[in-house]
């Protein structure tokens, strides 16, 4: 098997078995579900998927992915985005593939026609580059701040009523 052959197998299983990613667009890092379908990682984002920014044909992704056994950086890979559309002749199995990996969806029959109208659909090819590699990791800790949401608290913690009392022992 030569070079190549081994980084596509190896990029081909870890996207198989691991459910997040984390794809660099620019300076911006964000992690993402997907699903690994004919040869590509598929990602749906926009509406109420997760977010991304403006993605558009061509534009070239580092794709960053964890060992599943330890949790540990293995490999980036560069890969090339592709819009899938609703009129697209694959439109129907990469959201058959998405739907059925999504945790959590409201309707599963009525999914891939919200999607259709308020998100966006995108297939990642590898191009066959690998940034890392398991035997030429960076020491770069790839830590970032979190994104900023709108997400919070529903409002004061709770009170405890009825602690238990600590009794002290007896010491005669």
């Amino acid at each position: 098997m030569t070079e190549d052959a081994l980084a596509s197998a190896l990029v081909a299983e870890l996207s198989k078995k691991t459910g997040v990613s984390w794809l660099r667009h620019g300076e911006e890092t964000f992690p993402v579900w997907h699903v690994w379908q004919d040869d590509a990682l598929c990602v749906v984002s926009g509406g109420r998927e997760q977010p991304l920014p403006d993605l558009v044909d061509g534009d070239l992704l580092e794709i960053t992915q964890r060992s599943k056994d330890n949790g540990g950086r293995l490999v980036t890979w560069v890969g090339q985005v592709s819009v899938v559309r609703p009129d697209d002749a694959l439109w129907e199995s990469t959201t058959a593939a998405l739907v059925s990996e999504r945790l959590n969806l409201r309707d599963l029959s009525t999914a891939a026609e919200e999607w259709a109208r308020t998100s966006v659909v995108h297939r990642i090819r590898p191009t066959g580059r690998l940034v890392e590699d398991p035997d030429s990791l960076s020491d770069d800790a790839h830590r970032g701040a979190p994104l900023p949401t709108p997400a919070t608290t529903r409002g004061p913690l709770p009170r405890v009523l009825h602690r238990r009392v600590k009794r002290r022992p007896k010491l005669s």
